[in-house]
C-alpha cells in the first residue's frame, strides 16, 4: 500500500521526520508502462546518502520488491539502512517486449528522477549511489560508465553483472537466451558483436569514473567470476578507484551468501559510507 511521503517531509519549521517506506511511487513513463519504485527514508532531517537498487533477472524477469522470496536486492535492505542510508529500489521495462536500450534509458531516468526529487526525500545528491546484482549489476556499470552530468553518482557497487557480453557469445553460434531476448536477434554474426560491445560497460571504461566496488561469488555458473576481474583490472589501469570482494563458494544471487560470508552486506555498505563520506560537504 503506497503511503504519502507528504507525511513524512518536513514542510514547516521544526516539523519531525521519521523513517518510512513507500512503495510504487511513479518515477517516469516509457513505452507505454508506468515506471515505479519504492522508497525507504531514515529517521531525522538528512539529508542522508542513497542507493538506487537496481534488480536482476536477465533483463526479461524480476521486481524491485524481490518477488516472494524477497532475493534480488533485498539482501542489501537492512545492512543500509542500519547504516543511515536512504535507498531506491526500482523496476525498468523487460525484455523481450521492450529491447535495449529500454532498460538503461529506465535507469538513467530514476537517477535523474532520485536528484530531482533529493530535497523532498531528505537525501543528499552528491552522496548518491547505485548498486545492482545480475542484469542489474550490468546496468548500473553501464549507467556509471556513459553517464552525463545528469546522470553522474558518487559510487558503483555492481553484483556479478556482465561486463564484456563478447565474451560470452561466439560468432557463428545462437545468443544465449538472455541476450537474444533483450536484443532480438538469434545467430551472433558481426552486426551482433557490435551491438554487444555497444552494450558492454568494459570498452568504455575511462580515467575520472565514480570509485567502483565489484561483488562476486567465486562459485558463479552463471556469470564468470572473471567478469568482475577483467573489469576491476580495467578500471585500475585507468586509476579509477576500486575493489573486489569475492564471496568464498558464493553462487549466482546473494541468498546463500550470508551462511558463505557473514556480514557481506554490512560490508558494502561501510565500503559505501567510507566512499561517500568524501562527497559530503564540510559543515
Amino acid at each position: 500500500m503506497k503511503t504519502l511521503f507528504s507525511a513524512l517531509v518536513m514542510l514547516a519549521a521544526g516539523a519531525v521526520a521519521f523513517a518510512a517506506r513507500s512503495t510504487d511511487i511513479e518515477y517516469g513513463r516509457a513505452g507505454g508502462e508506468s515506471l515505479k519504485l519504492d522508497a525507504y527514508v531514515p529517521d531525522g532531517p538528512g539529508p542522508f546518502p542513497a542507493v538506487i537498487l537496481v534488480h536482476g533477472g536477465g533483463w526479461t524477469t524480476g521486481d524491485k520488491s524481490g518477488g516472494p522470496r524477497q532475493g534480488y536486492m533485498f539482501p542489501l535492505h537492512a545492512p543500509l539502512e542500519q547504516a543511515g542510508f536512504a535507498w531506491f529500489s526500482i523496476n525498468y521495462r523487460l525484455a523481450p517486449q521492450h529491447r535495449y536500450p529500454a532498460c538503461i534509458e529506465d535507469v538513467e531516468t530514476a537517477i535523474r528522477w532520485v536528484k530531482a526529487h533529493a530535497t523532498g526525500y531528505r537525501v543528499d545528491a552528491k552522496r548518491l549511489a547505485i548498486s545492482g546484482e545480475s542484469a542489474g549489476g550490468h546496468l548500473v556499470a553501464l549507467a556509471a560508465v556513459r553517464a552525463d552530468e545528469g546522470t553522474r553518482v558518487a559510487a558503483v557497487v555492481p553484483i556479478y553483472g556482465v561486463f564484456d557480453m563478447t565474451a560470452m557469445a561466439k560468432p557463428g553460434e545462437a545468443l544465449r537466451t538472455p541476450f537474444a531476448r533483450l536484443f532480438g536477434r538469434e545467430t551472433t554474426d558481426e552486426a551482433v558483436m557490435t551491438l554487444l560491445r555497444d552494450a558492454s560497460p568494459l570498452p568504455k571504461v575511462k580515467a575520472g569514473l565514480p570509485p567502483f566496488l565489484l561483488v562476486h561469488g567465486s562459485a558463479d555458473a552463471t556469470v564468470p567470476l572473471a567478469q568482475s576481474e577483467r573489469l576491476l583490472e580495467k578500471l585500475r589501469a585507468v586509476n579509477v578507484p576500486s575493489e573486489l570482494i569475492t564471496i568464498p563458494g558464493g553462487a549466482h544471487g546473494m541468498l546463500g551468501w550470508e551462511a558463505l560470508a557473514p556480514g557481506f552486506g554490512d560490508r558494502i555498505a561501510a565500503w559505501l559510507s567510507k566512499t561517500l563520506e568524501g562527497k559530503k560537504a564540510p559543515p
